[in-house]
């Protein structure tokens, strides 16, 4: 069964880690199907970094937790919160490309 992260989540947000970086939350709906997507292996550090058009060595962390049912991981933001030529001071509307990636 293939289904996307929008499909299999329970919340997707991002928002600021500080004023240069940007941190996303997956949190899934069960502890069952948390680990259905982390073994499917559609989501990791390179995947995310293809979302958005970086190598994967700048994803700055990329971490499963378990005990949340949630993945977590954060980038560098191209330019700081607040700064000329933000479009997104609180970092709130950076999460959209991981909703439709493959999550099972």
């Amino acid at each position: 069964m293939a289904a996307t992260l929008r499909e299999v989540s329970r919340v997707i947000r991002s928002k600021n880690a500080g004023p240069f970086i940007f941190t996303f939350d997956i949190m899934f709906r069960d502890a069952a199907t948390f680990a259905a997507v982390r073994e499917a292996g559609h989501l990791d550090r390179a995947t995310v970094a293809r979302a958005y058009g970086l190598s994967p060595n700048e994803v700055l962390s990329f971490e499963w937790h378990g005990f949340a049912n949630a993945v977590k991981f954060s980038i560098r933001r191209e330019v700081a919160s607040g700064g000329v030529g933000d479009s997104d001071v609180y970092g709130a509307q950076q999460h959209a490309p991981l909703l439709e990636l493959q999550a099972l």
